[in-house]
């Protein structure tokens, strides 16, 4: 998935259908002058429906439509006939989209769930019919509701990357490379910082024609948790992530200490990061020789201990087989 590609973040202004007049019809027939009332119901205008679909990866549909209106009730009519009901409209989002108020703000709901149903606006209610207001000494009324008119809302969807793996580093750590390297995605990749400024997403093709989804979320910087640069922006999509992948490239000046920065980021966003799995990859190590792997190689395991660590470089393939491997472990195994 192309990074124009992805929308994660658009403001729609909803309306639902207005309810139907009641009818004041008076039944009348060939032998029958005077029947009485016989007017029907008016029907429910149509609600804006809110659906999950695991289908969607972006907000991009709503990229050229904004406006979405759901159909009128229709009108009662003799007979005690009700009218029809006006028609739903179904607006299909992906997994992990936030539903604000534009307007205060407020979080109106979350769609977590594979056809998960959230009706954001009812349509108005039809009025009723004047055969509901013949009474002993009101044997004749000519008189209905008319129908309650439908809602208008401003809503902002947002949406978190809902990924098995995401991941975390710095900018220029070499997280577009591993993408474009275990899956078809195509992410721009260049020799400068913050090429990524949205992330992108590619399933990762495994064994026995499983897969599973990894995110490449733009690099966060020292100060991030604090908004520095895009800091909160970029920050909010690793909540949605399984598995946290760490990549630390090979030419950092201290692997431990970049790894503690990014890990405090984190934690000062928001401390529940933490609790997810996670594992720590030393990148680009095709800059390295033998002798100098030994060494990183020695240092991560003085460092990290029994934290899952490993050397990889996407350029040259070094480790991509296992690191499938490790990643997968890691999506399946419960956390503590």
């Amino acid at each position: 998935m192309t990074e124009g590609n992805f929308v994660d973040y658009v403001k729609l202004i909803v309306h639902s259908g207005n309810g139907g007049k009641g009818s004041t019809h008076l039944h009348r027939e060939k032998y029958i002058t005077k029947g009485g009332p016989d007017g029907g119901d008016g029907g429910r205008g149509g609600h804006i429906i809110l659906r999950g679909n695991p289908n969607l990866w972006t907000l991009f549909t709503f990229k050229f439509k904004r406006s979405f209106s759901a159909g009128h009730g229709e009108h009662g009519s003799k007979n005690r006939s009700s009218g029809a009901q006006g028609e739903d409209v179904f607006i299909d989002v992906p997994l992990g989209t936030l539903v604000k108020n534009t307007e205060t703000g407020e979080m109106i709901t979350e769609i977590t769930e594979k056809g998960e149903e959230v009706v954001l606006l009812e349509g108005g209610l039809g009025g009723r019919g004047n055969w509901h207001f013949k009474s002993p000494t009101r044997q004749t009324p000519r008189y209905a509701q008319p129908g309650i008119k439908g809602g208008e809302l401003q809503i902002t969807l947002e949406m978190k990357v809902l990924a098995d793996v995401g991941l975390v580093g710095f900018p220029n750590a070499g997280k577009s490379t591993l993408l474009a390297a275990l899956t078809s995605a195509k992410p721009k990749i260049a020799d400068y910082e913050f090429t990524t400024l949205k992330p992108n997403l590619g399933i990762v093709q495994y064994r026995d024609f499983r897969s599973f989804v990894m995110a490449d979320i733009p690099g966060i910087i020292e100060g991030a948790a604090q908004g520095k640069g895009l800091g909160h922006y970029f920050l909010r999509h690793i909540e949605r992530n399984s598995v946290l992948l760490y990549l630390i490239p090979a030419d950092a000046k201290n692997v431990k200490k970049e790894f503690e920065i990014l890990r405090s980021e984190l934690q000062e966003f928001n401390p529940e990061l933490l609790d997810k799995n996670y594992m720590i990859v030393l990148s680009k190590c095709d800059l390295l020789d033998d002798e100098l792997k030994a060494e990183y190689a020695k240092e991560m395991s003085e460092s990290f201990g029994d934290i899952p660590h490993m050397m990889i470089s996407s350029v040259s393939q070094m480790g991509m087989i296992e690191l499938k491997d490790k990643l997968w472990t890691l999506i399946n195994e419960p956390v503590d």
